[in-house]
């Protein structure tokens, strides 16, 4: 992200002539995490911006001026957990209908866009599948974040966009996952009910704040910070991976289920 914010959170820091390490306790906040903010390297929540205005007496002006606020991109109540992804250093996803949004490759994510309710124009609805895109780039470090992906069967087998989008799409998982970038769990039909039924679940873990969850079902989301919750969703998400086919097999049913859709090597 452009350094301005950092560089406004600083100044105003020095200002008030408070250290990191202070601004951090008045902010109930880690040291090291004021350090990536005014470095430019992470981007606060809207709840530690809150905090920092508090903590500086600075009114609503770090909350009103954080940057990726909401521009109409992304639903109002993804927007969070948006910003928190890229900030994560573990990311897990369960996906009950649509592949996950990390995923997605072009063609896929504007058939899914393509399908919202009310229509959008042709010109918004392209600005969306950039953004989705954008957030995909998080992927292009070999490493971090470490990602892994359970998907229940029926997001394979729905075929979003038609057959040559879905091959191309289990195709690009596949690949990710066979050069290690992430790891796939299938939750096979034949299993039945599972733990994670009741929607798509986001864990998400980082180098200097506690783990959160974000929740989704039909126009609504929920981010979750209560730590009894996320130990509660963590263990429902482990719970059902254990249930889950293992990444070989995993892979080797996104690679059948592709050639099924005219996908060939």
């Amino acid at each position: 992200m452009s350094n301005t914010y950092g560089d406004w959170l600083k100044a105003q820091r020095e200002a008030a002539g408070l250290t990191q390490q202070e601004l951090a306790d008045a902010a109930i906040m880690t040291r090291s995490h004021i350090s990536h903010i005014e470095a430019g390297r992470r981007i606060p929540s809207e709840e530690d911006a809150r905090r920092l205005d508090q903590a500086l007496n600075t009114g609503n002006v770090l909350s009103s001026f954080l940057p990726g606020k909401n521009d109409g991109t992304v639903a109002d109540h993804f927007e969070p957990a948006r910003q928190l992804e890229q900030q994560a250093t573990m990311i897990r996803e369960f996906a009950q209908s649509f592949v996950p949004g990390l995923l997605q490759t072009e063609q896929y994510a504007r058939a899914v866009l393509g399908s919202a309710f009310p229509p959008t124009s042709n010109e918004v609805r392209d600005k969306n599948v950039v953004t989705r895109l954008e957030r995909a780039k998080i992927l292009n470090d070999p490493v971090m974040p470490v990602v892994w992906a359970l998907l229940d069967e029926g997001v394979l087998r729905r075929p979003v966009g038609g057959p040559d989008i879905m091959a191309e799409q289990l195709m690009h998982i596949v690949r990710l996952a066979e050069t290690e970038r992430i790891r796939v769990h299938v939750m096979p039909f034949a299993l039945g009910l599972h733990p994670l039924m009741d929607g798509m679940l986001t864990l998400m873990w980082f180098e200097d704040q506690p783990p959160l969850a974000y929740s989704e079902g039909v126009s609504m989301g929920k981010l979750h910070d209560s730590p009894s919750v996320v130990r509660k969703l963590q263990s429902r998400y482990d719970l059902a991976l254990s249930d889950a086919l293992p990444l070989k097999e995993s892979r080797a049913l996104l690679r059948a289920t592709a050639k099924e859709y005219g996908h060939h090597d």
